[in-house]
């Protein structure tokens, strides 16, 4: 697979490759893999949050701003 990249992006990845030791290959593949796994675990988590209201199962209101409020006091 051919992916062609602008040349400011391919000067980034080149420096990058090159201060980490690496191939500049290896570092795209890098790449695609923790997007591609991102995006398959925030499908799925959206999918279950889906399942989770259409279930009636949902948080209060009132229990979401008590949530925030311990976590960002003040």
């Amino acid at each position: 697979m051919d992916v062609p990249l602008n040349p400011d992006l391919q000067a980034k990845l080149s420096r990058l490759a090159a201060e980490q030791g690496r191939a500049s290959e290896a570092l795209v593949v890098e790449a695609i893999e923790r997007m591609v796994n991102y995006d398959e675990w925030f499908l799925r988590e959206v999918d279950r949050g889906l399942a989770s209201a259409e279930r009636g199962d949902l948080v209060d209101h009132a229990d979401v701003r008590k949530m925030i409020d311990d976590r960002y006091p003040g």
